[in-house]
């Protein structure tokens, strides 16, 4: 199966398999850190960046914080970088963290009222699957989906100061 994110302007060339907008705005995320690994980014320049809903982004960035892939800096200056190396953050742990339910069928969960749940044989062949879709994943670090275009795209040399603020400079 091959992996298609919600909102790809690819279209798929085999069954494809989807996680939640969630999890794509969270590997959106970490791309852009990786990007601008020199700096420190905020929310708002990311969510401008993807065209994504700032409120929405701010809920992706606590998880990612809380699960240790960002590093969140608070108070003036403060921003958003990874919180480790992107070699070192693999896409499956990623999405293994972010997505909420990784049941496949309602029979992956105890309360299932599936009536073939007793020796079903679905449940195992989907379930070895799934652990393949992980297994491949963990061998993806967030650096070898960072290419050069996407680089070139998001890559910001600093961060610039909104209009409404004068800088340090004007002595304001």
């Amino acid at each position: 199966m091959s992996l298609i994110l919600k909102g790809s302007s690819r279209l798929p060339a085999l069954p494809a398999m989807h996680i939640t907008q969630h999890t794509d705005y969270a590997l959106r995320v970490l791309i852009f850190l990786a990007s601008n690994e020199h700096r420190l980014a905020t929310i708002q320049e990311i969510s401008e960046r993807f065209q994504v809903s700032r409120a929405h982004l701010m809920k992706v960035v606590n998880q990612l914080i809380r699960n240790g892939f960002v590093e969140g800096i608070r108070g003036k200056g403060g921003g958003l970088r990874l919180a480790r190396p992107a070699p070192d953050i693999a896409v499956g742990d990623v999405i293994r963290k972010m997505e909420t339910d990784l049941a496949l069928v309602e029979c992956f969960n105890e309360d299932s009222r599936c009536l073939l749940t007793v020796g079903c044989q679905l449940k195992g062949v989907l379930a070895d699957a799934l652990e393949a879709f992980f297994t491949s994943l963990d061998r993806v670090p967030l650096s070898q989906i960072l290419g050069p275009t996407q680089r070139q795209m998001l890559f910001v040399p600093r961060r610039v100061a909104p209009l409404d603020d004068p800088g340090p400079e004007s002595g304001l």
